[in-house]
């Protein structure tokens, strides 16, 4: 079926809701490239929103996925375990910078993920608030999305959303947010909404995604693991958008040396299959009681293969020095498109999770949300899948594979400077 009879499904049968916007329907992909249903090549710089650092099919996930379908698909984990599930809890725990000795429970997706780590914070502190910070985004569950640090598109029309989820400023110099006034916020939070004795954890992203790639300096999140600390409060990091090699480390918390009490990570854990995981100190991960944490497919031995391929091919493959390759390579894009075009600005990155914003004016830091749609349609006609973000809608963000081709990188970069070209006239 072609571009036009998919489409017309689509409109017919998919709850809008869910359905996208996007009027292409993907029929295959190689590491960064897509191929419509029309036959239309596609550059991807979205990844499947940071899902496909390892690219699109990268042969040794697909590879491992098909010994292991030729196997085991189901048993249900709780039910009757098996290898996969056991080995995947095995690595994460060598890899993953939390406090002491890790444990891991394997779930499905990042929102999930974030479900289950608030669960254990709770059962393992007795206490029963979530703080959060603006900008955040951590999923479309009911519980996620009031932890959301932004209202649209994730809670119209839902009415109500659960109590006891409170919110602190995320720093953001550039936007007139200092580390100095977060913390104050933060403090402010504890006084007015969730007194430290009543808060069970401290939820926060390394480097906002969805919020708009800005990233907290290690002092702010050194300062946020102190005053966890000095509480008895579970600092959980929300690595779902920024894990697995996106910002040149394994996680974007190694950047800071802050070890906390629990992890949420999923998008390119397994390259593209769903799985996710919460992975936090022993004792912590332990302190719900048995059969407490579970879903019927939660730990799919294919995904597994998928996520232990997935992380030899981070060691083997050196995709964290790809990342960091790729980041310089950006940046200095980036820099030379600040110089000649007067409507970029900010430019910033932590590895390859690169950005930056279009402005009005560089004087007032202006969003300017219309520019940045009209580039990324502008790219898209001209065949380049590009993103944007942030609480203002006016950041162009960046998630091509890390293994992108030099040659493909480098064409999509020109459609971009072309776009840029013609909006800036």
């Amino acid at each position: 079926m072609n571009n036009e009879q998919l489409q017309a499904l689509k409109e017919k049968y998919v709850a809008a809701g869910g359905a996208s916007p996007n009027k292409q329907f993907a029929d295959h992909a190689e590491n960064a490239q897509i191929w419509d249903a029309d036959g239309k090549r596609m550059i991807d710089f979205a990844g499947g929103i940071g899902v496909l650092n390892l690219g699109h099919r990268h042969p040794r996930v697909v590879e491992a996925v098909k010994g292991q379908l030729d196997n085991l698909m189901h048993t249900c984990q709780t039910v009757m375990p098996y290898a996969p599930y056991v080995q995947l809890c095995e690595k994460l725990s060598n890899v993953v910078p939390v406090r002491g000795h890790g444990k891991v429970f394997l779930a499905n997706t990042g929102a999930e993920a974030l479900e289950n780590a608030v669960k254990i914070a709770r059962a393992s502190t007795g206490r029963s608030n979530v703080i959060c910070f603006t900008g955040g985004y951590h999923g479309r569950t009911f519980m996620t999305m009031a932890m959301n640090g932004k209202v649209h598109p994730y809670q119209t029309d839902f009415g109500p959303m659960p109590g006891g989820v409170f919110r602190a400023p995320y720093p953001v110099p550039y936007h007139g947010v200092s580390e100095e006034e977060a913390l104050r916020g933060l403090e402010a939070t504890f006084k007015a909404d969730s007194a430290p004795q009543h808060t069970a954890a401290i939820v926060i992203e390394p480097v906002l995604g969805e919020g708009g790639f800005y990233a907290a300096s290690a002092q702010f999140l050194q300062k946020i693991r102190s005053i966890c600390d000095e509480h008895g409060i579970r600092m959980i990091v929300d690595e779902v958008q920024s894990g697995f090699g996106r910002t040149g480390q394994m996680f974007a918390i190694e950047h800071s040396g802050v070890e906390p009490d629990m992890v949420t990570m999923a998008k390119s854990m397994a390259d593209g299959m769903p799985i996710s995981a919460v992975v936090g100190t022993d004792t912590i991960m332990d302190s719900s009681g048995g059969n407490s944490l579970g879903g019927t497919y939660t730990g799919n031995p294919l995904a597994c293969a998928a996520a232990n391929a997935a992380i030899d091919v981070f060691e083997d493959e050196d995709i964290l020095g790809k990342s960091r390759a790729l980041g310089a390579r950006l940046e200095e894009r980036f820099n030379d498109w600040y110089r000649r075009f007067p409507h970029v600005d900010n430019v910033r990155r932590v590895g390859a999770m690169a950005a930056f914003e279009l402005v009005k004016s560089r004087d007032t830091h202006e969003p300017d949300a219309e520019m940045a749609a009209a580039i990324v349609g502008k790219v898209k006609e001209k065949g380049l899948i590009l993103l944007s973000c942030g609480m203002y809608g006016n950041t162009l963000r960046f998630l091509m594979p890390v293994t992108i081709e030099n040659e493909v990188l480098e064409e999509g970069l020109g459609l971009i400077e072309e776009a840029l070209t013609e909006v800036h006239g």
